[in-house]
């Protein structure tokens, strides 16, 4: 029984090897792209809309009300890059209950390469919205002696985010394949249903994360918020009395 997609090799080419992993990524990211294409050819506005499109506004709507409730402000920001991720994982999770199909988030190398693409997005997120100097002083505080436990903190959460899908993508696949050696009829069906509902939990709680570590790297202070309120409402001051001024 192979634990991983990654110890199954589909293709040998030379010194190169085309394993389970990256075959099955690819299966994935094209049923998302023909799916995608399909449901979107046709949008309306209308009162009847299609049963692709009710479901696609549920995901979208329901993904958009998650990250404004975790980010507080401009969800259409990091909607696609967190969607993304949800539908990724969520896709390959479900994928796994047809026979043959390995799920490509079995494998350490997909979760760390997930995981990389938070740690990578997290500091472009926290710069695009407070700055370099507002993003690396959150590093220092509230003394510069806590610099080595922030950065410890970034690289641990993102090795956290890969080992936890892996482990459990990994051992759902492993607790199915024991129990149809042992009760080939029974028990593989329900675990197959368990284990669809623990992939989206799965899927969800990545995003989650992932939205939350972005949120807390894009959060600004009270204190810079009142500033930037207070320098905004001069302005628009500035500007109401320049146009009564204008008008006397």
């Amino acid at each position: 029984m192979a634990l991983t997609p990654d110890s199954t090799i589909l293709l040998q080419l030379g010194p190169v090897s085309i394993n389970a992993t990256i075959v099955y990524s690819w299966v994935v990211m094209l049923v998302l792209v023909v799916s995608s294409w399909l449901v979107t050819r046709r949008l309306t506005s209308e009162v009847e809309i299609s049963g692709g499109q009710n479901l696609l506004e549920v995901i979208v709507t329901g993904i958009r009300g998650q990250i404004e409730e975790i980010g507080g402000e401009r969800p259409e920001l990091y909607m696609p890059f967190v969607g993304t991720l949800f539908i990724y994982i969520a896709t390959a999770n479900i994928m796994d209950v047809i026979p043959g199909f390995q799920a490509p988030t079995g494998s350490l190398s997909t979760t760390a390469a997930l995981a990389i693409c938070v740690f990578i997005a997290v500091p472009v997120y926290g710069i695009a919205r407070r700055g370099l100097p507002g993003y690396l002083r959150q590093y220092i505080e509230p003394t510069p002696l806590m610099l080595p436990f922030h950065v410890v903190g970034e690289v641990s959460r993102t090795l956290a985010l890969a080992v936890r899908l892996f482990g459990n993508v990994m051992s759902g696949s492993m607790i199915v394949a024991i129990l149809l050696s042992i009760a080939p009829l029974f028990f593989p069906i329900a675990m197959r249903a368990l284990g669809l509902l623990t992939g989206l939990v799965q899927a969800y709680i990545f995003a989650v994360l992932a939205m939350v570590y972005i949120a807390s790297a894009t959060r600004v202070s009270r204190g810079a918020a009142a500033e930037a309120a207070a320098e905004d409402e001069d302005g628009s001051a500035s500007v109401a009395d320049g146009t009564q001024k204008e008008g006397a």
